[in-house]
């Protein structure tokens, strides 16, 4: 057995149970490693990566050839009106937050270049869901009625896409991760006024052109620092987000935490995985609003829109974060 002893330590992140570490230092002569500085693996650039295999398909999406890829890079380069706007925590049985997400959909119906995409992300239900109270019911009424106010958009039904993520409180078999897709049966209504809605699972990877933005939403933050073993040094930075931002990359998985805390499907962890590392992250918290961009990889919490009313408008084409928020 080999005991630690700590006399020097580099603590930039979340260290957790479940994070890997490289250690540093010398083993003393009673057996005890004493360590002198550690910290999380170095972090491989993504350019590296895809060189150092390619012909893989990472992505899932079926590989390219050079010149499809070179089309797409060229296509990418022009699409410079493409806009996405994501928000996290649509409360749809919360008059205030529906009240609010029209307004947002009043906006950008008018806006000359409609957004390309909206991504809505759970919860979609402002408590934890269950079998009682007629939630499934309730829910589905509530999708059907989310559906009619996009269809009264007509700019932004024909031209847009709508994709639903659900949240950590939203239905589904059990609580572990990855999390499919909203049941059809709670989306049927809104699919009825909205057909080119999409509902993916959490999380959910896209591609835009040639590059890889995974979307994630739970409340990662908070679970984080409730797990972490050491104190997170304020040497080189004192937002959370940022500390949040190291760790996933540097572990390069969304969720690092015991199986204890957040169970999940070994089958299907690579959904999980950020190797190669993408070109965005975003991450739905109900924590502060907060973007980030380490090491080119551009990340940001859109916030929760049901409680301060934020979301981002993201434009892929730079990888351009504007923070938003609605006066209240």
């Amino acid at each position: 057995m080999v005991f630690l002893n700590i006399v020097y330590k580099i603590t930039t992140g979340y260290f957790s149970e479940n994070t890997i570490v490289l250690a540093q230092g010398e083993m003393l002569l009673d057996g005890t490693f004493q360590v002198q500085t550690f910290g999380f693996p170095p972090l491989e650039d993504r350019e590296k990566s895809t060189s150092l295999f390619t012909g893989l398909d990472y992505f899932g999406g079926g590989t390219l050839a050079k010149e499809d890829t070179i089309r797409l890079a060229e296509m990418e380069s022009r699409a410079v009106n493409e806009m996405f706007v994501i928000l996290s925590d649509i409360w749809l049985d919360h008059e205030e937050t529906m009240a609010k997400l029209q307004i947002v959909l009043d906006g950008y119906e008018e806006v000359e270049v409609v957004p390309s995409l909206f991504v809505l992300m759970g919860n979609f239900c402002s408590h934890p869901f269950n079998l009682s109270y007629n939630s499934f019911s309730n829910i589905r009424l509530s999708f059907g009625k989310l559906g009619e106010l996009i269809a009264k958009h007509p700019r932004l039904k024909e031209q847009s896409r709508f994709l639903f993520i659900p949240g950590p409180e939203d239905a589904g078999p059990s609580s572990v991760l990855p999390k499919c897709a909203l049941p059809k049966y709670i989306t049927v209504e809104l699919q009825k006024h909205v057909p080119n809605a999409i509902f993916a699972s959490n999380p959910c990877r896209i591609k835009f052109y040639t590059q890889e933005i995974v979307f994630f939403r739970q409340d990662l933050l908070y679970r984080m620092r409730r797990n972490c073993l050491i104190p997170s040094s304020t040497e080189e930075t004192s937002e959370h987000f940022e500390h949040l931002v190291a760790t996933i990359t540097h572990q390069s998985h969304l969720c690092p935490l015991p199986l204890s805390v957040q169970p999940i499907i070994w089958n299907y962890d690579h959904c999980l995985h950020l190797y190669p590392t993408p070109h965005t992250i975003v991450l739905g918290d109900s924590s502060e609003q907060k973007a980030f961009k380490y090491t080119g990889i551009t990340c940001f919490n859109p916030g929760s829109f049901a409680n301060d009313s934020t979301f981002v408008v993201y434009r892929p084409c730079n990888q351009e974060v504007e923070l938003s928020a609605l006066d209240t």
